[in-house]
């Protein structure tokens, strides 16, 4: 099926496909959702407002069997960071779209009335539907119930409550093969998708198939590439510990942000690591390995059942127990995967709420530790939208300023996840330079500066974090285009047969003679126009610094504090 642009107007209510430009042509994912944005959206304008465009693409291997291709891309301007913005995530919706032959989806414009709406993506094209039954509801609602209309093989784009009250912390929620939620977390993309009154996008299945133009080359080029992520001892791990692996090792580290990032270790570190919480699932007879989207090799998910063996979770990752755990001092696995349901359900980020309700708790909302307390909140405020929850669901910058709070761990307004940068320079260089505020995922020195992979940076010195986090952030950049799963770094960064693989895919599906150098470009192309955005809307090497207290506490363990010169990260850009 000929690849196409599904264009949403929302302030006339009428759709249409386009062509896709050329100059797309060779993009996806990441890289065409900020070049739309960069060129079809006003940097200053509001991002609640009829300026702002919602984009949604499939990456460039999206649709075929390629392992780990399933990611999907959504940008826009950001209502919590004002910058540009791209959050992915896995779940049915890429590989659905791609299929369809859906290059990208943008939305535009606000509707006139009060009405809302729900989008339906086919065959045919898109067709805006006003919708009354969904609204109010929360996610996990949402799925059932459109399953009941349609079957369980339609994919669902959706917005909890928190979308639909607009708040900055609000995310946009993924279908996923069993029919729970992935989030495109980070950035409050689920506001935006409230402003334009759409509650969710339905997308009907096909039997349609993705053109890959050499099919023998492109089965030869994923057997080697799905081989060396099978193969890698990272990739391992991570199937069977998930990413919450990582908690008992940056605790080790002396990186664990721990009581509002007052030290950088949390004595409850066991009660809720990878290990304790493999166990737990293993026996309630949930599942310790599940895919997040189809053809997942790695299957870092998994679905973590309560007391009774019943469904609480899945997706439990890392920086959402980090943050509920350790930052906001909890250490009962139960109430933060409790509060991650709850999370799930508002459609709420699971980092920046969790950050925030530290915050709250330094400010004497909740004494640290209390797990009821805080999804009596998410309960009772957050979901209701009462003033402190509105409070909490727009951040932690939100929170630090209404409870006068000094130490806000966030970096243009976005809350920093869960690696302290005092410990570990590299992370911190990507919190403080990225386009899209602190986001670990923008590039993760974590791999090199804890991990070893890809060589070795000492994570307290000085010494090659700026390059190492340069580097990061570019390769991610193009990552994020292709549709895969950010966790394929691992094997590319120490097999040498992984990235020519993946490489080799995509010039067998377009017929194309790319090579690494291309890829190279292409995240340096992505970050330049991102980086032209926002400084467009006003940004400057300024917003590239951490909060203050950063440079004036000590962090225990180590009793070190962050010093890397301003000098140093100016010259992030000089590239």
């Amino acid at each position: 099926m000929a690849e196409k642009i599904y264009r949403v107007n929302m302030t006339n209510l009428t759709t249409s496909t386009e062509p896709v430009p050329d100059k797309w042509l060779g993009l996806g994912g990441r890289g065409l959702t900020s070049t739309i944005v960069a060129e079809e959206v006003e940097p200053t304008c509001h991002p609640l407002g009829g300026k702002n465009k919602l984009v949604v693409a499939p990456g460039l291997l999206s649709g075929t069997v390629a392992a780990n291709s399933g990611r999907l891309s959504i940008g826009a301007k950001s209502p919590l960071t004002g910058t540009i913005k791209e959050a992915n995530s896995g779940g049915t919706a890429a590989q659905m779209l791609a299929k369809l032959g859906c290059k990208a989806l943008i939305i535009e414009g606000l509707p006139k009335g009060d009405a809302w709406y729900t989008l339906l993506i086919s065959e045919d094209g898109v067709t805006i539907q006003e919708e009354q039954e969904l609204v109010g509801k929360g996610n996990f609602d949402v799925v059932a119930t459109i399953g009941k209309r349609t079957d369980e093989k339609h994919g669902i784009i959706t917005i909890g409550p928190a979308g639909e009250m607009k708040l900055s912390a609000a995310n946009i929620s993924i279908k996923d093969p069993d029919s729970h939620l992935r989030s495109s977390g980070r950035g409050g993309l689920g506001a935006v998708m409230g402003s334009k009154r759409v509650k969710c996008i339905i997308i009907e299945p096909t039997d349609a198939k993705v053109e890959i133009v050499d099919q023998e080359k492109f089965t030869e080029a994923n057997r080697a590439f799905t081989k060396a992520l099978v193969d890698n001892p990272i990739s391992q791990a991570l199937g069977t510990y998930g990413t919450n692996v990582l908690v008992n090792i940056i605790n080790e580290a002396g990186a664990l942000p721990t009581r509002n990032f007052t030290s950088g270790q949390f004595d409850g570190h066991e009660e809720i690591s990878g290990e304790t919480m493999h166990d737990t699932i293993v026996e309630r007879a949930g599942k310790p390995k599940h895919n997040c989207h189809k053809g997942c090799v790695i299957q870092c998910s998994q679905i973590y059942n309560d007391k009774e063996k019943k469904y609480k979770t899945s997706g439990f990752e890392y920086e959402s127990i980090w943050a509920m755990g350790a930052d906001c001092c909890v250490d009962n696995l139960d109430h933060i995967a409790e509060a991650d349901h709850l999370m799930d359900d508002i459609g709420v980020d699971s980092i920046e709420t969790s950050v925030a309700m530290g915050v709250a708790m330094e400010g004497g909302l909740l004494e640290f530790g209390d797990g009821e307390g805080i999804c009596r909140i998410l309960r009772e405020d957050v979901a209701k939208g009462t003033p402190l929850g509105r409070i909490i669901g727009c951040g932690a910058a939100s929170v630090g300023r209404a409870f006068g709070v000094t130490r806000v761990p966030v970096v243009k307004n976005q809350a920093i996840p869960a690696y302290d940068p005092r410990a570990v320079k590299g992370i911190g260089i990507t919190y403080a330079t990225s386009t899209q505020g602190a986001d670990h995922t923008m590039g993760y020195t974590i791999a090199t500066n804890i991990l070893g992979v890809g060589g070795s940076v000492d994570p307290l010195s000085h010494e090659g974090q700026v390059e190492l986090s340069r580097n990061l952030q570019i390769a991610t950049a193009a990552i994020d285009s292709t549709g895969m799963c950010l966790f394929i770094a691992f094997a590319a960064l120490d097999d040498e047969k992984c990235l020519p693989a993946l490489v080799d895919m995509i010039n067998a599906r377009f017929g194309a003679d790319l090579t690494a150098d291309d890829v190279t470009n292409l995240g340096i192309s992505i970050l330049k126009t991102e980086r032209a955005f926002n400084e467009a809307a006003g940004f400057t090497n300024k917003d590239d610094r951490l909060p203050e207290f950063f440079y004036e506490e000590p962090i225990a363990p180590h009793n070190v504090v962050w010093d890397i010169p301003d000098e140093e990260l100016d010259k992030f850009w000089d590239f």
